[in-house]
């Protein structure tokens, strides 16, 4: 259910001392606000300046201040977030950003002055990720969309404002006389997530005027689900062994051989069959009845080959 900004962080227990990813933009710095005022003396700021715009220098600028004017240390991390061929610009400045996190992590080392790392995504930003996961046809996964919370080396993130809405954030803001910038990327429609923003969001409040608590709980059913296939999975790893054994892969039901190979690939490999290339290797695993029987289909970025009688995955390019 949707909620106000100041009931939402009025719920945020994390550990502290906390720090605020802050981009200078409205969401970060409504979320930068409470947290200074519920926690004094236990929160600092992170800027992550993606050097993509002229407007990035500014950016840091008006953190400085901001930062500044109500006694909040700020950290500010440069990053290269250029995006390669082939990969969308949103992920690539996504990547940089946890990468950040990991190397200001790793600097400070055991006297890391943070435990946790608050972001500042809310209701609207979980619709919209929601809706991209449905246009890519993506499975319980990308239907999870956001998790609240979750964990990456060592640092407990947080996401404590996905049941606010960008309207109420934009509300809070405005009550309090909160100055902000605007990153002009954000209304730039040949951006997929920023057409969501700008034709659908309308759409589905004119119709759906609770699709944000609605889509939202299909959301969290999809991630309740998607925990049950990762148990089941670990369960028949375990049993299949690793590398996986075919002749125990083929006593599975197609279902769970899917699901086990997802599952294999993404935390033995760190890469994700498509949906054509799973679907071949069930087909070829399905018939491998003999000695002679060959299996060698490409998956991810490397290749999924028969070895005697266990399936292994590898990349040429990697030595």
């Amino acid at each position: 259910m949707t909620t106000t900004l100041d009931e939402a962080v009025s719920r945020f227990t994390p550990a502290l001392p906390l720090a605020v990813a802050y981009s200078g933009g409205p969401d970060s710095t409504a979320l930068l606000l409470a947290c200074a005022q519920k926690w004094p003396t236990q929160v600092q700021a992170i800027h992550i300046h993606h050097g993509l715009q002229a407007a990035a220098d500014d950016f840091e600028r008006h953190c400085q201040r901001v930062c500044s004017d109500i006694g909040v240390p700020l950290r500010v991390k440069r990053v290269d977030a250029r995006h390669a061929s082939g990969q969308s610009p949103e992920d690539a400045a996504r990547r940089a950003r946890y990468q950040a996190f990991d190397a200001i992590a790793l600097e400070e080392g055991a006297s890391l002055s943070f435990r946790s790392i608050a972001l500042a995504q809310h209701a609207d930003d979980q619709i919209e990720t929601l809706l991209l996961a449905l246009s890519r046809g993506a499975g319980l996964p990308g239907l999870s969309a956001m998790p609240a919370s979750w964990q990456r080396d060592g640092i407990q993130f947080y996401r404590p404002l996905l049941q606010v809405s960008a309207a109420e954030i934009r509300r809070w803001l405005e009550s309090r006389g909160a100055s902000c910038v605007q990153d002009p990327s954000n209304s730039d429609e040949r951006f997929t997530r920023n057409r969501i923003r700008a034709r659908l969001l309308p759409a589905l409040e004119a119709t759906f005027p609770q699709f944000r608590d609605t889509f939202g709980r299909s959301a969290t059913h999809a991630a309740q689900a998607q925990t049950v296939l990762v148990e089941v999975a670990e369960q028949d790893l375990a049993h299949i062994g690793t590398p996986p054994e075919i002749a125990r892969l083929q006593g599975l039901s197609p279902a769970r051989q899917a699901n086990v190979l997802r599952h294999w690939f993404r935390t033995a490999h760190q890469t994700v069959p498509s949906a054509a290339q799973l679907a071949e290797l069930l087909d070829q695993i399905a018939v491998c009845r003999t000695r002679g029987h060959a299996i060698r289909i490409k998956v991810g970025l490397g290749y999924a080959e028969r070895r005697g009688p266990v399936l292994h995955w590898y990349n040429p390019l990697v030595l």
